[in-house]
């Protein structure tokens, strides 16, 4: 597809930013008025603590600030992203995050303030002013805390360890995306392709194996080079977090990462406990991946490639509007009319130009509608990415539309379940009204594939994270022998006999950014299986299930993350919904198996 330059694109293609300020002008104009918010901050230190009256006026300057910076933040940076080498933007950009860093300064000393008071100062509090009730919750989540929370001036000491807590991931970063350099790929007929971060996974996707293979050994041999270099500064991130987890009285790592956002460390512990009990259908996936390839033997540079590769599905954008839009009909009429609205709207900005930034996002914020970023070409995966983004921007205009601005914005943890949710409904769309039989083989190796990277492999990541984190709390060291045990067995656990465990894949670890992310990895696992599980409710439950979905994504952050799918019909602290999902998964191994005969 021909990538025009902006001004050829015509406007119905381009995000309406005006919805947010009408004119660069009035953008200027509230950063200038929101330069006064440090000052407005730093004035009722000393004071909320004696009067409820003015905690409750702090609390109103605290959600007026989170407002107005939203808006100022979404304006600058939708306006940088559009044309990343527009220095103009980038300087808007620049300025808000200064504000923001001058607010987050000046009222650093809320928490240790809030923390002097205890339950009976807090009970009249409220007796006195009953409009502090409507932060009760907020208030009460930074008292669930209190144990965890130190004097000001270790408070203060763990903050400035923060920049250094942070180098771990920081060179993590330059070590692999500025420094390591890898040889070329090869492919059958002697070709030459170049071998980076970037297109290691993608030259993975080839039909052609001794491209893969020489892709495969040419990345792990400088990997291996390396090994002791990542093994370092994988302990050095698994020191920082115990570290923390000790000063602030935390049982452990796990605990002191998830306690954050109120979720239960069996949570995570479940979950690889079902994958784990659910493993006999990931080796039945090998097993019919090395059949359907026709291999003597499956090795993991096999794992990509796509079992149907002679199907060509694409969509104008117009046609991939029809198609979510029918795909979303059982979230009922008032959902589609919303999504209708974003579409006609303006929510979008669609195309490719040059300067664009890359991917797909979905941005927005209280008192604005949601915006989202595409790089539409037509393909099938575009128009998942399009029910994708369009799933969290419901999550966050119904939010923001139900709950009050402290209230409107959801936790990672069930950020990624909306937009899941929707994917599995087109996905189920387009297999009811498939009536060629490549074409379904094709969407459901799609599937597949998704339960494979998603489910299955994210908790292998999880497991993986868990175990280091847990030998730095034992005091082991984390050597690079040590982690390639680990993971090469988590391998051969995972994806069973069916494969040749290779040598270089229990190096993977030394690739994985996310390792550094502090058990983050999970919640793609958790945010998948809820989605499966809801989409299937959706689609069999009638208009009750539909509107116990509905009030999930209403409910912000006004209860635990776990409470809210649990009023959806999930409860992601039980292994019902992985098990649930690996049941879809196991039948359609035997629906790809069929189509496949």
């Amino acid at each position: 597809m021909e990538v025009k330059n902006r001004d050829e694109i015509p406007e119905q293609y381009h995000w309406d930013l005006a919805s947010i300020f009408a004119t660069d002008e009035a953008f200027l104009s509230a950063l200038e008025e929101a330069r006064a918010y440090p000052g407005k901050c730093a004035a009722y230190q000393g004071k909320i603590s004696q009067s409820a009256q003015e905690l409750l006026a702090y609390l109103r300057l605290d959600d007026e600030i989170n407002v107005a910076m939203g808006r100022i933040f979404n304006y600058a940076q939708r306006k940088c992203d559009e044309d990343t080498r527009v220095s103009k933007y980038q300087d808007f950009v620049s300025q808000a995050m200064s504000v923001y860093v001058a607010i987050s300064s000046a009222s650093a000393w809320f928490t240790p303030e809030l923390l002097s008071l205890n339950e009976e100062q807090m009970a009249a509090f409220y007796a006195q002013c009953p409009e502090l009730e409507l932060y009760r919750r907020n208030l009460d989540r930074v008292f669930r805390r209190r144990a965890h929370t130190l004097s000001p001036a270790e408070e203060a000491l763990l903050a400035s360890a923060g920049d250094m807590a942070s180098q771990p991931d920081n060179i993590y970063s330059m070590f692999g995306d500025a420094d390591l350099t890898f040889p070329d790929a090869v492919d059958a007929k002697g070709k030459k392709h170049p071998l980076t971060h970037g297109t290691f996974v993608p030259l993975l996707y080839s039909q052609d194996r001794v491209l893969r293979k020489s892709a495969f050994d040419s990345f792990y041999s400088v990997m291996r080079q390396f090994r002791n270099t990542c093994a370092a500064i994988l302990n050095a991130q698994t020191k920082q977090l115990k570290f923390f987890a000790d000063a602030r009285k935390y049982p452990s790592t796990l605990a002191a990462a998830l306690d954050a956002t109120e979720v239960p460390t069996e949570v995570y512990t479940n979950l690889v406990d079902a994958v784990r009990r659910n493993l006999p259908k990931m080796h039945k996936y090998t097993r019919l991946r090395r059949k359907l390839l026709g291999v003597d033997e499956l090795h993991f540079y096999d794992l990509y490639v796509p079992i149907v590769d002679d199907v060509d599905m694409h969509f104008t954008y117009e046609e991939a509007c029809d198609l979510i839009l029918k795909a979303l009909e059982p979230m009922g009429e008032d959902y589609c009319n919303i999504v209708r609205q974003g579409l006609k709207q303006r929510w979008i900005d669609v195309y490719e130009n040059p300067g664009k930034r890359s991917g797909a996002y979905s941005a927005g914020g209280y008192s604005m509608h949601p915006f989202i970023l595409l790089n539409f070409q037509g393909t099938l995966n575009d128009v998942f990415t399009l029910i994708h983004e369009m799933g969290h921007s419901m999550h966050t205009y119904l939010s923001c539309a139900s709950q009050p601005s402290c209230y409107s914005e959801y936790v990672i943890f069930v950020a990624e379940v909306a937009s899941t949710c929707n994917e599995a409904l087109l996905m189920q769309y387009l297999l009811k009204n498939t009536t060629d039989k490549r074409e379904r083989a094709y969407l459901v190796n799609y599937f597949l594939e998704q339960f494979r990277t998603t489910l299955y492999r994210q908790t292998m990541f999880a497991e993986f994270e868990l175990k280091a984190n847990q030998m730095t709390e034992r005091g082991e060291g984390l050597t690079a022998d040590a982690l390639c045990d680990i993971y090469r067995q988590l391998n051969a656990d995972y994806f069973g006999p069916d494969i040749v465990v290779d040598d270089e894949i229990s190096l993977e670890w030394a690739r994985i950014p996310h390792f550094y992310y502090n058990y983050y990895v999970y919640q793609y696992s958790t945010g998948y299986a809820a989605a499966i599980a809801l989409s299937q409710k959706i689609l069999t439950g009638g208009p009750e299930a539909v509107e116990h979905y509905l009030g999930f994504l209403k409910g912000g952050c006004s209860k635990p993350p776990i409470d809210l799918l649990r009023g959806a019909g999930v409860d992601m602290a039980t292994a019902k919904p992985i098990d649930d999902a690996l049941a879809l998964f196991d039948s359609l191994l035997d629906e790809m198996d069929e189509l496949m005969n």
